[in-house]
């Protein structure tokens, strides 16, 4: 099993930063794949920015050139760094990594308590 803690979350106003961390421990593997969801209140959850086995990051649209996912597997840590941050960014930002490898989806794999971001006008 792999238990996964976020943290970082706050309040930011409008056009500020912020920077989330996820400290994962158990059976963690450091070539997982790994991934940020977002879900705000009366939304459906939607990924936010994933990174494969190999390293490479992809983003929704609606975060890109915005957000930055990045993960120290020395520290078993993931992150994301979140700039340029919008109301409408305002969610409780959960980590996740799948099972053997695998991506994590809504409803599979080892997934955090969550964090919650609030982004003001």
């Amino acid at each position: 099993q792999v238990q996964l803690v976020e943290s970082g979350g706050g309040s930011v106003q409008a056009g500020g930063s912020l920077r989330l961390s996820c400290s994962a421990s158990g059976n963690t593997y450091s070539r997982s794949c790994m991934a940020w969801f977002r879900q705000a209140p009366g939304k459906e959850r939607e990924r936010v920015a994933v990174i494969d086995s190999a390293g490479s990051p992809n983003y929704a649209d609606s975060v890109k050139g915005r957000f930055t996912i990045s993960k120290d597997n020395a520290k078993n840590t993931l992150y994301l760094q979140m700039n340029s941050l919008k109301p409408d960014d305002t969610a409780v930002y959960y980590c996740a990594t799948g099972y053997s490898g695998l991506c994590p989806r809504v409803g599979s794999g080892f997934w955090g308590q969550g964090t919650q971001v609030t982004v003001s006008s």
